[in-house]
Order: structure tokens, then sequence, then C-alpha cells
């Protein structure tokens, strides 16, 4: 039977289907009446969110406004002023100043990074100060030795006569400890010399908490850093009553 050809050109004349939108198409990308992807809508989206995106992992500009700027110190731990600082000190003599504060906020330093400074100063600076100190106090102490005994030459001499004399009649502990000031050195001389009483039998002379008690002392940051005077007699004095040497 033939076509009918009515039909035929009635289907030869419909308009062309469109194809559907995929699922995972956005509908604003989609162009409905030629089934096709926006590719112009699509590039300027791409790029605003690429302008977007380098505004939030980067600095706003020297020139932007001040609630922009504001708002990415926030977003990355920067307090609203130096006081906001939350400085846990590790070490008393590294507890928050107000004049670094105010030098770490202008910096643009954040809560982690303020503490780091502080901690590094705890653990790298406070070392080489302590060591520093105990060089020019050890050097100090020398000085008054030198005056005391008459110039480095005769110093000299009278050291190395103190030391074989102390190994000989005294403790290791003992020497150790009136050998690290000036006072200490002078009182062993003068034991040396018999100006003094001469070495106690240990057992008469002190108990062991004596000594334990002084040598704690001796770790004092008093005795070793900042060698307070009265402090650093009293140990002195110390360990000349062990040895039986007047108080």
């Amino acid at each position: 039977m033939p076509d009918d050809l009515l039909e035929t050109a009635l289907a030869e004349g419909a308009a062309p289907q469109t194809a559907a939108r995929p699922e995972d198409v956005p509908e604003k990308f989609w162009d409905a009446e030629t089934g096709q992807i926006r590719v112009d809508a699509l590039v300027k989206s791409y790029r605003e969110l690429e302008r977007r995106l380098s505004q939030r992992t980067g600095p706003p500009a020297a020139d932007a406004p001040e609630e922009e700027r504001t708002r990415f110190r926030r977003a990355i731990g920067v307090p609203d002023s130096p006081d906001g600082y939350a400085i846990e000190p590790k070490h008393d003599l590294c507890c928050a100043d107000a004049g670094i504060n105010q030098r770490l906020h202008e910096a643009g330093f954040s809560q982690p990074q303020a503490q780091l400074v502080y901690d590094l100063a705890a653990e790298r600076l406070l070392p080489l100060i302590a060591e520093a100190a105990g060089q020019f106090e050890t050097e100090r102490q020398v000085e008054k030795l030198r005056e005391h005994f008459g110039g480095e030459e005769r110093f000299r001499r009278v050291a190395q006569q103190i030391t074989a004399w102390g190994r000989s009649h005294l403790p290791a502990p003992v020497l150790e400890a009136l050998s690290t000031t000036a006072e200490g050195v002078i009182a062993l001389h003068r034991m040396m010399e018999g100006k003094e009483p001469g070495l106690a039998p240990r057992a008469e002379a002190s108990t062991a908490s004596d000594e334990t008690e002084l040598r704690a002392m001796m770790r004092d940051p008093r005795y070793w850093r900042t060698r307070e005077p009265e402090f650093v007699k009293r140990v002195t004095d110390g360990f000349r009553r062990l040895v039986g040497g007047a108080g």
C-alpha cells in the first residue's frame, strides 16, 4: 500500500527535536533552543571563580578597603589589636611584651606565629644569654682573684698549689663547689696555709643531707647565673663548714 502523501509531507516539514539538558549541566549553562551548552556563560563563570579564589588565597592590595583587609587578617588568625594575643610564656623572662606584640601585630602575625616567636626566644636566646652571663661572671671572679693574689702570674702559681692541695685533702664535690667563686678559692687558700681549721673527719663535719642541700643550692640560678652575693656566700660558708672551716 503506498504511503499517505499528505502525512509524509507533514512529517518532513515538522520542526526538528532538540536534545534534552543533561542532569549534570546547570540550567544557566544550557541553551534550550539549540540544545547545547552555553560556552560563553561557562567561561564567564569560570573566570569569576578564579578571581574570587585568588582574593581568598592572597592578601588584599594595599589600596583595598579597610573592611576587606580586616576580614582577611581575621581569616588568617590575626587579632583585631595587639592586646588580642594570648601568649603562654615558656619562661619567666619571656613573658608577653606590649611593644613586641605591637610590632608583631603591625607585621600581620597570627596567634600561632606570635606564640612561636616567644617560644623560640625561650628555647634559643635564653641559653645564649645565660652562657654569656656565665662567661662574664667567670671573668669577673677571676679578675677579683688576680687582684687578691697580686697579679696574673702569682695567681696562676697559687691556683696550681690550691688545686693540688685540694685534691689531696678535700672530697671532690667540696673542692668543685669552692672553686666556682672567688670567695671559695680564697677560703681554700686560707685552709691550705693553715690560717683556718683543717679538714675535720667527714663523719663529724656534716651529714649527707647537708651536702645534698648545698649542691641543690648550686643548681639554683641565684648561684650560677645571677651570682647573688648573699646566696653565694651561704653556699661557700656551707662547704667551708663541711670541711671544718670557720662559718
